[in-house]
């Protein structure tokens, strides 16, 4: 019989006491690299216990979903909470349309489990895969990430325009913005008003897309495979229900709950034959590709903006000085020309990194124009959902290979993407 309550308030995060062997792993990361001190222990002797102060739930504490706690949790007793029950629910209900997105650092995460070299690119096979387990449409979240770019890089120079306010603060890490909402309540204002690529895309597939198909939005059901934990928290919102027919993005799956969920069907990748994504939502750009590392979101909107100023098109490579891959501690800073106007820009990684940067913000000590922050060290690459290799720690690979996609990439701006250019023409 169980000697504690299971703890499964959080929309992303399932702590049971039970498995606990109080190493204290959780409790050190909450701390020292996310600096959030959500988890801690109480009480003495045989009572001993990690958990949140005062015994409350994780629901009602301010812990933003990063995940870091379950990636370094070895018995269990903190997981993600599962959703791949409900995804198979819908892939097997013939009423259901299942429609899947795959975020940028998945395809650079997911091979490992099944003996692919790290960081190698496995979204081709990812494909094949899904379509033999029953889903009906796979897309690439990287054509959410480019209209992202496009939106924010739009805003921040409407923001230079105006005058502020600044520093503009990119708005696609859900742990980052329920970080600031809930640490820095007064800095909400300036926060990018774009959704994430996760929920534009939803949005997106459950208006332009079902449209496209004839089918009614109430029967598409769409799936996200994230390397993110706070991903399902965002999901959840209220603020992304009812727009259309319930929540745009209806379950969103780490890449370990993918992983299970292959092995589950019995298929093994390495067999597999490589299939493109579904047509419609296809193309990507290098500038979306990077997203999934800390400095990608700002790269590819400072590629956007330069192009929207001056008519023309940067060197690609332009602004590669943000650029940080496996997230070394601390910030990334770049003075960037833009037309006439000079952007001091910043980059971070990990929140325990990000409070001392909005602290030096707050206390006058640094200013800037625009600043990146990822939730996980690293960025997505580092994820709270990716796969787990005990001692050693492969963001900084998978970050490689994602600017290695980035150069070799047929179009490598988002404003030329050719699926995003035609939704605006056609729908917006």
């Amino acid at each position: 019989e169980a000697k504690y309550p299971i703890d499964e308030s959080s929309p992303a995060i399932v702590r049971n006491p039970n498995k606990c062997i109080l190493c204290g792993d959780c409790v050190r990361v909450c701390e020292e690299m996310q600096g959030m001190g959500i988890l801690n222990f109480a009480y003495r002797g045989s009572n001993l216990q990690v958990m949140p102060a005062f015994d409350r739930k994780l629901a009602e504490t301010k812990c933003v979903s990063c995940g870091q706690c379950a990636a370094v949790c070895t018995t269990g007793a903190i997981t993600v909470k599962n959703q791949i029950g409900e995804a198979w629910r819908a892939i097997h209900d013939p009423s259901k349309r299942v429609v899947i997105q795959i975020a940028p650092a998945v395809r650079v995460a997911v091979g490992e489990a099944f003996g692919f070299p790290a960081g190698e690119n496995v979204l081709d096979r990812l494909v094949t895969a899904l379509k033999l387990m029953g889903v009906d449409e796979v897309y690439d979240t990287t054509f959410g990430a480019d209209f992202t770019t496009i939106a924010e890089s739009e805003e921040f120079l409407e923001r230079l325009k105006n005058g502020g306010p600044f520093p503009m603060f990119t708005s696609c890490c859900p742990g980052w913005v329920r970080f600031l909402k809930s640490q820095y309540p007064h800095l909400v204002p300036q926060l990018s008003t774009a959704k994430s690529p996760q929920q534009m895309f939803g949005s997106v597939m459950k208006s332009y897309f079902a449209e496209s198909i004839g089918v009614k939005p109430e029967n598409m059901f769409t799936v996200s495979i994230m390397p993110c934990v706070a991903k399902k928290g965002e999901s959840n919102m209220e603020l992304f229900y009812g727009e259309y027919a319930g929540h745009e993005t209806d379950v969103v799956l780490t890449t370990r709950e993918l992983t299970r969920m292959i092995r589950s069907a019995h298929i093994d990748p390495a067999s597999l034959v490589d299939r493109e994504c579904d047509p419609l939502m296809k193309e990507w750009t290098g500038a979306g590709v990077i997203f999934g590392t800390t400095g990608g979101v700002m790269e590819a909107a400072l590629r956007s903006a330069h192009y929207l100023v001056t008519g023309r098109n940067p060197d690609p490579d332009a602004f590669k000085i943000v650029r940080n891959p496996g997230g070394q501690p601390g910030v990334v800073e770049a003075e960037i020309q833009l037309g006439d106007a000079t952007v001091r820009a910043a980059v971070v990684s990990g929140l325990g990194n990000t409070r001392k940067l909005i602290e030096a913000i707050e206390h006058g000590e640094v200013h800037y124009d625009f600043v990146e922050v990822m939730a996980c060290p690293g960025g997505c690459v580092g994820g709270g959902g990716q796969p787990i290799h005990d001692g050693e720690e492969l963001a900084r690979t998978r970050g490689e290979n994602l600017y290695f996609l980035d150069k070799n990439a047929p179009l490598r701006f988002s404003h030329e993407n050719p699926d995003v250019l035609r939704l605006y023409r056609d729908f917006f």
